[in-house]
């Protein structure tokens, strides 16, 4: 080895040591929030801007936050991006598998929540309403499943209608942070039963909560949901 290769490769070895270091708080985090496509008061009467600024600003954040904390150590898992570690749940470490099924199920639902309301509701056209009319029969039918589905939805958790690469419409409901993208699946709109959702406004009465939310469906941004299904590009 030449002393001048030899000199580089000291003065390297050097250099990187007095590097700075850079450290998981100095480096964006993997997982991030987007802020609410609406103001908070877009959603007035039927759902409150004190409940929408305190689910986005709080519950929705923590979720995100804990994520971000609970995966610095594992860049493996963070390079799946939340739906592929979603989808692999089952695959991941004992000890951030339970930390990823409520946080990031929670980071997927609330990212999905927000882009379907700030709408003014009423029935949907298009090859969403059609797709509807088919597979429930009609609007006031999917409707009316799709509430009982949030009312008899035990304790927190979410009802949603679910879309395949075909198009094809389903309701189910899951609770806590579960989400369909734990199974392969992908959600083409849904609603938040948690307290946390409709207490300030509605206290116990979920029902009227849910009648009232259909006044802030985006039937817009359902249907660019619908076409990224079929074309296979959904995500959350």
């Amino acid at each position: 080895m030449s002393l001048l290769s030899r000199r580089g490769i000291l003065l390297g070895a050097a250099a990187a040591a007095f590097a700075p270091r850079v450290s998981w708080a100095q480096t964006p985090a993997p997982f991030v929030q987007a802020p609410l496509p609406y103001a908070p008061e877009a959603n007035e009467p039927h759902i409150d801007a004190q409940t929408m600024q305190i689910h986005h600003g709080r519950h929705h954040a923590a979720y995100v936050t804990n994520l971000n904390n609970a995966l610095k150590d594992h860049p493996q898992i963070v390079a799946m991006g939340i739906v592929g570690m979603l989808a692999k749940l089952s695959e991941l470490p004992d000890s951030v598998r339970t930390v990823v099924r409520n946080n990031g199920g929670g980071h997927a639902n609330h990212t999905m929540f927000w882009q379907i309301m700030g709408g003014k509701g009423g029935a949907p056209g298009g090859d969403v309403g059609a797709a509807i009319d088919r597979d429930f029969g009609s609007f006031d039918k999917l409707k009316e499943s799709f509430n009982r589905a949030g009312l008899t939805q035990f304790g927190s958790g979410w009802a949603m209608v679910t879309v395949d690469r075909a198009g094809k419409l389903a309701i189910v409901s899951r609770p806590n942070q579960d989400t369909p993208l734990m199974d392969g699946g992908r959600v083409l709109f849904g609603n938040d039963v948690w307290e946390h959702a409709y207490y300030l406004k509605y206290q116990n009465r979920r029902a009227d909560y849910l009648t009232a939310w259909w006044n802030v469906v985006n039937w817009a941004e359902v249907a660019k949901r619908y076409d990224a299904a079929k074309a296979g590009t959904l995500e959350v």
